[in-house]
């Protein structure tokens, strides 16, 4: 239920698209190490293997791919399913907490395959999926086969879906590797890791941190972004040691007391941002991030498009095909904000091609066009 309260503050879309890009790391690039900006950001969604490395570059100053590559190589971040049933790039640690505190939502996922594992024991099928698995990685298609051999009645997609709802199967290396990508193969996150997954914990530390990474937020915010529900008495526990808003709307917001909350009027630069930027998909209002105008111009179907930030806000998409990077504005931009974008296409263009020497180095042909999708 929207809690509306009179006293709080309220805080308008630019003040807490300010905000949220300063948590973020959008405001202005952070100096902080790879790992520890995984960390912070709780992740980063990886439906594709390129857009971590995309996000991190628009974040980080001084990134380059191979960073984030050597992590994954060295098992300090891996790539799993956990909110919202995506594959994101976790820290270790974050790997073997945040599962296990959406692991009921992905035990409630199953419910829609019903019908398909009619006369499955779902406790054998973890069991049969984990040795398996740990005897060595599979690909999905290996690991269907061999459940449809035990359940040759049951839908061979659902049988897969449960394997991947029951367990914490980790896509193994060298998937996802800067430039050595391979076939998706799976093992469980403590076999990868040689170490056990935490019990599921209490919600309150991830709440604590949501809201260092994407608040000032709401209840159902954080519940966008976990695919959670049932947390209003979670953010209730914390309420005396946290702040509230209010949005325009009369919503309720929480905030940490001493997490940045910038000026409305902080020059936002332009910000190149991957498909699946978590950034767009953690409010259940977004509001703070696309005006009412362009609501729904960022995705097609379930597939979400690379998209730009100007002044702080989605103004358009962009993609990239060999050397050449194509900027499609929603509008029209001013000379000095055309300026700005060509030199951070220039810079990411350039971080993302291992170049140096800054925005110079890259030799990406950077081009203007109109969207037509």
């Amino acid at each position: 239920m929207t809690t509306k309260t009179s006293a709080a503050p309220v805080l308008g879309p630019r003040a807490l698209n300010r905000a949220t890009l300063a948590r973020q790391l959008l405001l202005s690039r952070s100096e902080l190490g790879v790992k520890d900006a995984v960390e912070h950001l709780l992740g980063l969604q990886a439906q594709n293997v390129r857009p971590p490395y995309y996000a991190l570059a628009a974040r980080l100053d001084g990134f380059v791919p191979e960073a984030l590559s050597r992590l994954m190589a060295d098992r300090e971040v891996v790539r799993l399913v956990t909110m919202r049933s995506t594959i994101h790039t976790h820290t270790a640690d974050d790997a073997l907490i945040l599962r296990p505190l959406v692991q009921a939502a992905r035990e409630r996922e199953l419910n829609q395959f019903r019908k398909g594992l009619e006369g499955v024991d779902l406790d054998r099928l973890a069991s049969i999926s984990r040795e398996l698995v740990e005897t060595e990685p599979r690909t999905m298609k290996q690991l269907r086969e061999a459940l449809l051999a035990e359940w040759p009645d049951a839908d061979p997609f659902a049988l897969s879906v449960a394997a991947r709802c029951r367990l914490p199967l980790v896509q193994v290396t060298p998937r996802g590797l800067w430039g050595r990508s391979g076939q998706v193969a799976l093992t469980t996150a403590e076999h990868w890791l040689d170490r056990p997954s935490e019990p599921a914990p209490a919600p309150d530390a991830t709440v604590l941190r949501y809201l260092a990474a994407f608040g000032p937020a709401s209840v159902k915010d954080m519940q966008t972004w976990a695919g959670l529900t049932r947390l209003r008495e979670v953010f209730e526990r914390l309420r005396p040691g946290l702040l509230t808003f209010r949005d325009e709307n009369g919503v309720e917001l929480f905030d940490l007391p001493d997490a940045p909350r910038p000026d409305a009027d902080t020059p936002a630069p332009p910000r190149f941002l991957p498909e699946f930027d978590n950034l767009l998909l953690s409010h259940a209002d977004r509001s703070r991030l696309v005006s009412a105008d362009l609501k729904g111009r960022t995705w097609k179907g379930n597939q979400a498009y690379r998209v730009l930030l100007v002044d702080g806000f989605v103004a358009g998409l962009w993609r990239q095909d060999e050397e050449v990077l194509t900027i499609e504005p929603f509008g029209t931009l001013t000379k000095s904000q055309r300026k700005e974008v060509v030199e951070e296409a220039q810079r990411m263009a350039g971080v993302m091609a291992g170049a140096t020497g800054g925005p110079s180095a890259s030799s990406a042909d950077i081009r203007f066009g109109t969207v037509v999708r």
